[in-house]
């Protein structure tokens, strides 16, 4: 009798820890801390995050496979680090969806589905111009210490700021039904999947190890250059993005959207963090010489970063999502993320085509500028920590005054 009570008092301990771990939200802190820990990790293993890169190329594979492009990317999907990154994402918020039994198909009203397609094309284009999305453009970017990020988060924020005020006419003047929908009642009778769902995930899990080993395995091969091992570690770390995003509702759009609209400052607050830790992992891995200066710096400042960072900060809340918030939600079944998704990569892979056919517009973008060559290391990390620092508290300010809605 003692021993069955013993065996149903760690069920009941473990059935509480999995409640607590894949039923009960993250804190958002500690979705950035994570997030910024994973992103120094990812860095040091083989690149930055991001991304809108691997989604452009996967349409960029698919406009080839129609014959509207007469070129495709160098690298196959499976062998690049830029779709196994957003792969990684996507299955990983897939994996987190089904552990918590929050995967279920929503469609949402038809005005609903033509704002996420107006929004996702706006953010393509935007992170077109910026050289990367919310993560490449502005948090990465951010990270690897290039002035363009910080203009791009300028940008977003701007862009944000002038949604909102356009979101309150649109509501005035346009009468039609809104949200993401809902997902549809179980018949009486019916199986439920739900029941299943954890069972998935960890399948899910399961896979992701499994192919980083077989990645693993095949190690480096000489005739592509490809480093497979190193293929298998970004899957990894992909799909751990996708987990803890999900986990912990993290969102780059109420970052800058929330103190427009509610003052909640929990998501800028998680930002912040995010921010302060990854710069502080990249300047260590720099200023060692165990990454290129150069890594992620790109010439878009300031038009490039600043206006790009402004059209995609306008387009994110007409797409319900970030860059990295529509691939976690569409992850989760939300048809109107996927929307956007869809339109966010054929509108970056579209205006990424323009910008290499024109030396124009490519010289038009900016130039690359290295904080740490004009004013150190030191000078450099500090002086972003303290935007961040000086975001945060300000942020934190606002929730209590409600000085900016």
């Amino acid at each position: 009798m003692n021993e069955e009570k013993q065996r149903g008092a760690l069920a009941e301990m473990l059935a509480e820890a999995y409640g607590r771990v894949f039923f009960n939200n993250w804190p958002v802190w500690l979705g950035g801390l994570l997030i910024g820990i994973t992103s120094v990790i990812t860095f040091a293993w083989a690149r930055p995050w991001g991304v809108i890169g691997g989604l452009r190329e996967w349409v960029d594979w698919i406009f080839y496979g129609l014959g509207i492009y007469d070129w495709h990317p160098q690298r196959s999907p499976i062998a690049s680090s830029s779709s196994i990154l957003t792969f990684g994402l996507l299955w990983g918020a897939l994996a987190s969806a089904l552990l918590s039994k929050q995967f279920q198909i929503k469609k949402p009203p038809p005005f609903e589905m033509a704002r996420s397609a107006v929004g996702g094309s706006l953010m393509g284009i935007g992170a077109a111009m910026a050289a990367g999305c919310n993560v490449g453009g502005f948090f990465s970017a951010t990270s690897a210490m290039s002035l363009g990020g910080l203009a791009m988060m300028a940008g977003l924020l701007l862009g944000a700021f002038l949604e909102v005020h356009y979101y309150y006419w649109e509501v005035q003047h346009l009468r039609f039904k809104r949200g993401e929908g809902r997902p549809r009642k179980r018949r009486e009778g019916a199986f439920d999947w739900k029941r299943t769902q954890p069972y998935m995930g960890a399948a899910a899990i399961a896979a992701t190890f499994a192919a980083a080993l077989l990645y693993g395995w095949r190690g480096f091969d000489a005739a592509s250059g490809v480093d497979y091992a190193k293929i298998g570690g970004l899957l990894v770390a992909g799909t751990a993005f996708g987990l803890i995003l999900h986990r912990s509702r993290f969102a780059f759009l109420q970052s800058f959207r929330e103190p427009f609209i509610s003052g909640n400052a929990q998501q800028p607050r998680g930002m912040a963090i995010a921010v302060i830790v990854s710069v502080v992992g990249f300047a260590a891995l720099k200023a060692g010489g165990l990454r290129a200066e150069d890594a992620y710096v790109f010439p878009t400042f300031w038009v490039g970063s600043f206006v790009g960072g402004l059209i995609f900060g306008f387009g994110m809340p007409f797409a319900g999502g970030c860059a990295s918030g529509t691939c976690w939600r569409s992850a989760e079944g939300s048809i109107k993320l996927m929307v956007a998704f869809l339109f966010m990569g054929i509108a970056n892979s579209l205006g990424t085509l323009a910008l290499r056919h024109s030396q124009t517009l490519r010289s038009a973008m900016g130039t690359g500028i290295y904080l740490p060559w004009y004013i150190s290391y030191y000078g450099t990390v500090t002086l972003i920590i303290g935007i961040m620092l000086a975001y945060y508290i300000v942020m934190s300010w606002n929730e209590k005054t409600r000085k900016f809605i």
